[in-house]
């Protein structure tokens, strides 16, 4: 039978919390309560949230997490983590640290240019067109004005238009490629408010033009949109330090580590199934600075990914060398972000995220992320090439676990002191706290003291 509603986004919350529990859930008065068991006591707050997205019914939590302890370009950082994952905001944490200790992370924004683009179709002569272009390039400033006109205050705007031709690779196909600066707001409003304008003013200019034949005149635009791959709106993050001063593991000699971070890095440089997995341990961390600071990290995900394969293969976003007995570890991303507009003046968490970071313009707020990514991929690097990755992760996601096995506060404690010398599974968690359940308690405290 069809489960298909007509007019559900006119019904209450309420109401679509009930149709939604009748029609799905074998215990709709259970699903109900879970649902408005997250929902906020502070009723303002709460539509506040509601209005966020369409049809909400409830919150969905993730953690909000803090790494203390980031030195950047010789200011001091705690810095605000928004994510899911154990063990992400522990690792970030112990990179500052390590790194806190021999001068920090040195960050530079290298560009912050935008880009945005008019998909069209023209049956024409290119070079006719391109002649048209010309004339009419001033007039998509023009036209913009009121657009631009407070970005331009801010010292921002459009930096250019220019006409491509890709009928190489679709028959009619062009562009017109506009590079933008938003300054410190992400900037997708404007620039898509700018671009839906240029398309007025294309196919306008185009009617009037007395050199086009009818066919040229009638020039289709199939789209106006910005792109998220911005490879001249990056930033680059580094660490660096004698080889002889990385020696903070007991046991571990500095040059031998160095030399085998070097080759794991190397590896992701040149295979892609690597890759992927080392570039996502960065994304680890510059996308939990990106929720936090109500940045979209669906599109830092894909500018970047994208930009990880812009040579034609899928690489390491990150580099590491030895040059005359000096370790250095860096990365260079894209990363288009603001501190205005948006979630940034409206979620309450994220301007308290912006306020702990001491209010970062969009810049510093690049170089912050960009930095995370770096601390995180150092961070599962010194890992793999030493006790490997699981020893810590499993530690960290040990709660994770007794949770599932809904362990009580005492057989938690229990299990936290067990498990500090021996690997965590989720079989060995499970036979150990079955263990404590089953045995006599008074035996378990005594083995639990000693």
């Amino acid at each position: 039978m069809s489960k298909a509603i007509s007019g559900f986004s006119r019904l209450s919350k309420d109401e679509k919390i009930s149709w939604i529990a009748g029609e799905y859930f074998s215990n709709p008065g259970e699903a109900s309560a879970l649902l408005k068991k997250y929902w906020n006591a502070d009723a303002a707050l709460q539509q506040l949230h509601d209005e966020f997205i369409e049809n909400t019914i409830t919150n969905f939590y993730l953690p909000l997490g803090v790494a203390p302890n980031f030195t950047i370009n010789g200011r001091d950082y705690i810095i605000p983590m928004a994510t899911e994952e154990s063990s992400v905001v522990a690792a970030a944490a112990k990179a500052a640290k390590f790194w806190s200790a021999r001068g920090g992370f040195k960050a530079t924004v290298i560009n912050t240019e935008k880009i945005g683009q008019v998909h069209f179709m023209f049956n024409g002569n290119t070079e006719k067109l391109q002649a048209f272009f010309d004339v009419i390039k001033p007039k998509f400033f023009e036209g913009t004005e009121s657009i631009t006109a407070n970005m331009q205050k801010r010292g921002g705007g459009i930096l250019d238009i220019t006409l491509r031709d890709k009928t190489t690779e679709l028959p009619g196909y062009y562009q017109l490629h506009a590079t933008f600066d938003t300054k410190n707001s992400m900037g997708a409003n404007f620039i898509n408010s700018c671009l839906e304008q240029f398309s007025k003013t294309l196919k306008e200019e185009a009617l009037a033009y007395a050199e086009f034949t009818e066919a040229e005149k009638q020039v289709q635009v199939v789209m106006s949109i910005l792109s998220n791959y911005v490879p001249n709106c990056t930033v680059r993050a580094e660490v660096s330090c004698p080889v002889a001063e990385l020696n903070d593991d007991n046991g571990i000699d500095p040059q031998e580590f160095a030399a085998k971070f070097l080759t794991a890095v190397r590896i992701a440089e040149i295979e892609p199934y690597r890759a992927v997995t080392h570039n996502k341990g960065i994304m680890n961390g510059i996308d939990a600075v990106v929720v936090a600071t109500g940045n979209d990290f669906r599109a830092v995900e894909a500018g970047v990914h994208a930009y990880a394969s812009k040579d034609g293969q899928y690489r390491s976003l990150s580099h590491a060398q030895i040059e005359n007995g000096i370790f250095t570890f860096w990365l260079e991303v894209p990363l288009a972000l603001g501190t205005v507009g948006g979630l940034t003046s409206l979620h309450p968490l994220v301007k308290l995220s912006h306020e702990m970071l001491g209010n970062p313009n969009a810049g510093e707020l690049m170089q912050i992320v960009a930095v995370a990514g770096l601390a995180q991929n150092f961070a599962a690097l010194r890992s793999l090439t030493t006790t490997g990755i699981q020893q810590g992760h499993m530690k960290m996601h040990l709660m994770n676990i007794l949770n599932q096995l809904q362990a009580t506060e005492n057989e938690k404690l229990k299990a936290v002191k067990h498990f500090e010398t021996t690997a965590v599974s989720h079989s060995a968690v499970h036979d150990y706290i079955s263990q404590l359940r089953n045995f006599d308690p008074t035996s378990i405290e005594k083995d639990f003291l000693q």
